[in-house]
C-alpha cells in the first residue's frame, strides 16, 4: 500500500495570472466551460458545436495537451438565495431546500507539456519536482499562450458555449479538492492499495476509452434520445450525454486530446498497417486493428484538414462502500453498452495511474499503451456539450427537467440581451393549466415590485390578489352598475393636454364606430369640440355633460369653432351617443359625477372581473374602453414604474370588433411604458390570420406552451419555431399523480428555448387554484376567516375536520 500525504506534495509550483505551473514542468492554461442546458441543443446544434471545436483545435501547436474535465457531484440544492418575503415565496423555500440534484461544472486545460511519457510504465508524478520553471519557459510560454488565446476567442465568438479565465485560487481550490478525494470539511491523504484507491471515506474506480479496439463501428455527434423520442419526431442528445448528468453520480469525465504531427503518424500508420497486413489472418482481433488503422489513414490522407491526435475518455468515480461503488460502475458499463463501446478497466498499478494522472497537470503522464490513435473528428464526438439548466440572478422561478429543482429564468430582460419586446403569450387548451401558470407568473413579479392590471373573464386570481388585502382592488361588473371610471375626469379648471385630448378622441371615435377616408377631419374637429367644452365648463367633466354640451350648442357650435359640416355630422353624432347617456340602453355604465379612478393609483394590483358580461358584444367592448382610458391615467403615469397588462380569456374578448386593435394599442404604447402585455389564448388559431394579429405575434417575445394533445403544428407555423422547437413541445410530459406533481411548460425567451416543469408546495398549489370543489371549500375558509393565509394553511393541514365540516353544510 502506498500512502500518499497530500501536505506533503505541490503539484503546483506557481501561478501567474490565468497560467499554472506544474511541479513535473507542464504549463497549463485552465478555463472554466459555461455550456448550453440540456435538452435545448437539436441535431444540428450539435454539430455546430463539434465544428466550433474543430476549427478552434486544428490550428494549435504539435503536442498541445488538451484535457477537458467535467465534474459531477451529487448534492443538496441550497434555497436561501430564494425570494422568501411573503407567504408563498418562505414555503417555496422550504419545500425545495436540500432537494437532491447532480451539480455539473466543465473546465477545458490547454497544457504545455515538458516531457511526454512514451514508455509503457507507470511513474509517480509527485516524484520530481522542478524549480525555478516561470524562467526557464519564458519563449515557449509566449508562444503556446498566443495560440491558446486564439483558439479561446475563437470558441467565445459563438453563441452557445463561453470560456473563462482560471484566476490562481481556482487552480488551488480544483487540485485540492481532487487529491482530497472530493472529502468535504476535513483533509486526508491518498491510499493506494492493489485493489483500490480509499481517500478519506470515498472509494474510487475508473473506467476508461483508451485504444482503438474499445470503439465500435462509429462515433457521432449526437445520438437518439428515446425517453422523449416518439413516433412522430426525434430527441437529440449528445453522444456520450449517457456518461454526464444524466447518469446522475459522482463522477469525474476526463477526455484528453494530444496533438499530433499528421506526417510522423502516417508513416508510423503506414508501417503498422504494413505489419498487420502480414499477420491479419492469425487473428481477428489483428483484422479489427487494421480496419480502423485503415479508416483512419484513409481520413487522413483524403482530409487536408484532418489532424491526428492520442486521446484517452475515462471515467472517474467514487462512494462510500464498495456495494455503491460496483453499482456505479455497473450503470457506467451500461452506457458504454449503449455507445457500442468496450472500456478497459485498471487494476493494480494501472488504476493508481488513472487515479494520480487524470488530474489536468499530469496527464501527459500517460503513456502510448494509454491512449488510442485517431482523428480530431472523431475524437471531438466524446465532447460533453451541455450542462444543468442555468439560473439567472433574478426572475420567475420555474423548475429544471432533469431534477425538478428550482431555476431562475429572467423573462423581463432589463438590459434586453435576448428580447427586445418582454410581451408574453401563453397557449393550452382548457384544463391544462393555464390561469395556474399565469398566476405563478403575475405573483412572482408582483413581489418584485410590478404593477399588475388584470382583465379577466373567469375570476381566476382572486385567491391570490386576497392574499395581499390592502395591496389590491377588484373591479367586478354587476349588471346595472358601473366600475366608476369617469375618462373625462380632470381636476377643476384644468384643460386637458394634448396628448389627453388625442386619448379622449380615441376613445370616442370607438363609441362612435367612425371611420373612413373623413377620420382625420373629424377627428381634429373633435378636439377643437372637447377643447371648448372644457373651456366652457371648469367642473365636474363626464360624458353626459359632453352630451348635454354638444347638444345645447348643436346649432352654431361648428360655425363658432369653424369647423365645416361636411368634416363633422353632430346630429349623428348626438343620435349614436344618445345610447350612452340619459336614458339611454348603456347610459348607467357612465353615472359618475367624480372620477373613482384614483382609488386604483395606490393599488399594485388591479383586477377587472367581467364574467357577467362576457357575452355581451356592446358592454364588453364599452368596459374594454373605459379600462383603457384608466389604464392610461393612472396605470401609466409612472413611467419608472414596472406595469403588466394581462388578457385573460382573450379569445372570448376577440369575438367583438374593435377588441384586437385595442389590445393592438397597448401592444404598440407599452414600449414608451416600462411594462409588458400578456395574452392567454387556448390556441393560436384564436388569433385571426390578419396583419393585427401578426403585428401582436412579432411583438411578443416570450412564449409559453402546455401540453395540448391536439398538435403544435400551427403554434409552430404562426411564431415560426425551429424543428427542435417543435421537438421540444412534442415531447412535454406532465406527471400528475404521486407525492411530487408537476406540469411540464415549454419556454422561449427570444430565440433560447427548453423545457421547464412547474412544481409547487401545498401552500402555492391552494392558491393558484381557479375551479373546482378544492378551491370551493378554500373560499369558503375564506368567508369564515377574512385571512387567505389562514384559509390556505387550514385547507393544508393534516387535520381536516374543519374543512369536512364545511363540506357537510
Amino acid at each position: 500500500m502506498i500512502t500518499i500525504k497530500n501536505k506533503n506534495f505541490h503539484p503546483i509550483a506557481s501561478t501567474s495570472d490565468h497560467l499554472m505551473f506544474c511541479s513535473n514542468g507542464n504549463v497549463v492554461l485552465g478555463y472554466r466551460l459555461d455550456l448550453p442546458e440540456i435538452y435545448s441543443l437539436s441535431e444540428k446544434d450539435f454539430e455546430e458545436l463539434h465544428s466550433g471545436w474543430f476549427q478552434a483545435f486544428k490550428t494549435l501547436p504539435t503536442g498541445t495537451l488538451i484535457h477537458k474535465q467535467d465534474y459531477y457531484h451529487n448534492t443538496a440544492f441550497d434555497a436561501s438565495s430564494l425570494p422568501d418575503e411573503s407567504f408563498l415565496g418562505k414555503a417555496t423555500q422550504s419545500y425545495f431546500n436540500s432537494r437532491e440534484y447532480t451539480a455539473h461544472t466543465s473546465y477545458l486545460f490547454f497544457v504545455l507539456t515538458h516531457k511526454s511519457n512514451t514508455h509503457a510504465t507507470y511513474t509517480n508524478p509527485f516524484r520530481k519536482i522542478l524549480k525555478n520553471l516561470p524562467n526557464t519557459l519564458e519563449d515557449a510560454v509566449r508562444h503556446f499562450t498566443g495560440a491558446v488565446e486564439d483558439a479561446v476567442s475563437f470558441l467565445n465568438s459563438g453563441k452557445k458555449i463561453k470560456l473563462t479565465p482560471l484566476k490562481p485560487y481556482e487552480y488551488q481550490s480544483l487540485t485540492q479538492n481532487y487529491f482530497n478525494g472530493f472529502n468535504e470539511n476535513l483533509t486526508t491523504d491518498i491510499l493506494l492499495d492493489k485493489n483500490r484507491i480509499n481517500i478519506g471515506k470515498h472509494l474510487f474506480d475508473v473506467l476508461a476509452v483508451n485504444s482503438e479496439l474499445c470503439f465500435g463501428e462509429q462515433v457521432k455527434t449526437s445520438s437518439i434520445d428515446e425517453r422523449f423520442t416518439a413516433d412522430d419526431f426525434q430527441f437529440h442528445k449528445g453522444f456520450i450525454d449517457g456518461l454526464g448528468l444524466t447518469l446522475s453520480e459522482n463522477h469525474v469525465v476526463n477526455q484528453i486530446l494530444i496533438l499530433d504531427d499528421k506526417h510522423k503518424w502516417r508513416k508510423i500508420l503506414d508501417k503498422k498497417v504494413e505489419e498487420l497486413g502480414k499477420s491479419s489472418s492469425f487473428g481477428s482481433q489483428n483484422r479489427v486493428v487494421l480496419k480502423k488503422i485503415q479508416e483512419i489513414l484513409e481520413q487522413t490522407n483524403t482530409d487536408e484538414s484532418s489532424r491526428v491526435i492520442r486521446g484517452q475518455l475515462s471515467v472517474l468515480y467514487w462512494a462510500e462502500t464498495q456495494k455503491q461503488l460496483d453499482a456505479i460502475g455497473a450503470k457506467i458499463k451500461t452506457e458504454f453498452k449503449e455507445l457500442d463501446i468496450v472500456p478497459y478497466y485498471p487494476i493494480g498499478e494501472a488504476r493508481k495511474n488513472y487515479f494520480l494522472n487524470s488530474w489536468f497537470g499530469f496527464a501527459s503522464h500517460f503513456s502510448d499503451e494509454d491512449l488510442y490513435v485517431t482523428d480530431l473528428k472523431h475524437a471531438l464526438c466524446l465532447m460533453l456539450n451541455s450542462t444543468n439548466y442555468k439560473t439567472d440572478p433574478k426572475g420567475i422561478l420555474f423548475n429544471d427537467r432533469q431534477y425538478t429543482i428550482p431555476v431562475l429564468k429572467d423573462v423581463w430582460d432589463e438590459s434586453k440581451k435576448r428580447i427586445k419586446a418582454r410581451n408574453f403569450a401563453i397557449f393550452a387548451p382548457t384544463g391544462e393549466g393555464k390561469s395556474f401558470l399565469a398566476n405563478n407568473i403575475l405573483r412572482q413579479f408582483y413581489e418584485e415590485g410590478v404593477r399588475l392590471v388584470i382583465i379577466d373573464l373567469g375570476g381566476s386570481y382572486t385567491k391570490f390578489a386576497k392574499l395581499y388585502p390592502d395591496e389590491h382592488i377588484i373591479l367586478r361588473y354587476e349588471a346595472g352598475k358601473n366600475l366608476g371610471i369617469n375618462p373625462f375626469y380632470t381636476s377643476e379648471g384644468e384643460i386637458p393636454s394634448a396628448e389627453r385630448l388625442e386619448d379622449l378622441t380615441v376613445f370616442l371615435f370607438e363609441l362612435y364606430h367612425t371611420e373612413g377616408r373623413q377620420a382625420k377631419a373629424q377627428s381634429v374637429s373633435l378636439k377643437k369640440i372637447l377643447t371648448a367644452y372644457y373651456r366652457a365648463n371648469p367642473s365636474l367633466h363626464s360624458l353626459n355633460g359632453f352630451y348635454d354640451f354638444v347638444f345645447s350648442n348643436r346649432k352654431d357650435l361648428l360655425a363658432q369653432l369653424k369647423i365645416h359640416p361636411d368634416y363633422f355630422d353632430i346630429q349623428e353624432f348626438l343620435h349614436v351617443m344618445s345610447e350612452y347617456v340619459g336614458d339611454g340602453l348603456y347610459s348607467y355604465l357612465f353615472e359618475v359625477d367624480e372620477d373613482q379612478t384614483y382609488t386604483l393609483e395606490d393599488k399594485r394590483m388591479i383586477i377587472f372581473e367581467l364574467d357577467e358580461v362576457k357575452d355581451n358584444k356592446e358592454i364588453l367592448s364599452v368596459m374594454l374602453k373605459l379600462i383603457k382610458t384608466a389604464i392610461q391615467r393612472t396605470i401609466w403615469k409612472n413611467k419608472a414604474e414596472r406595469g403588466i397588462i394581462l388578457f385573460d380569456e382573450f379569445a372570448k374578448q376577440l369575438k367583438f370588433e374593435n377588441v384586437l386593435e385595442s389590445v393592438e394599442f397597448y401592444y404598440q404604447a407599452i414600449r414608451k411604458q416600462n411594462g409588458a402585455i400578456g395574452i392567454i389564448l387556448q390556441s393560436i388559431n384564436q388569433l385571426p390570420g390578419n396583419a393585427t394579429s401578426a403585428s401582436i405575434l412579432e411583438n411578443t417575445q416570450v412564449i409559453y406552451s402546455l401540453n395540448n394533445e391536439k398538435g403544435y403544428d400551427e403554434l409552430a407555423r404562426r411564431l415560426n419555431l425551429s424543428s427542435h422547437d417543435l421537438n421540444q413541445l412534442k415531447s412535454i410530459r406532465n406527471k400528475l399523480s404521486g407525492s411530487r406533481k408537476y406540469t411540464e411548460i415549454f419556454i422561449k425567451i427570444g430565440k433560447e428555448s427548453n423545457i421547464f416543469r412547474l412544481e409547487v408546495p401545498p401552500e402555492v398549489y391552494a392558491a393558484y387554484l381557479t375551479d373546482g370543489s378544492e378551491n370551493e371549500l378554500i373560499l369558503s375558509l375564506y368567508e369564515q376567516t377574512q385571512d387567505m393565509e389562514a384559509a390556505i394553511n387550514q385547507f393544508i393541514s393534516p387535520s381536516r375536520s374543519v374543512q369536512t365540516a364545511i363540506q357537510k353544510q
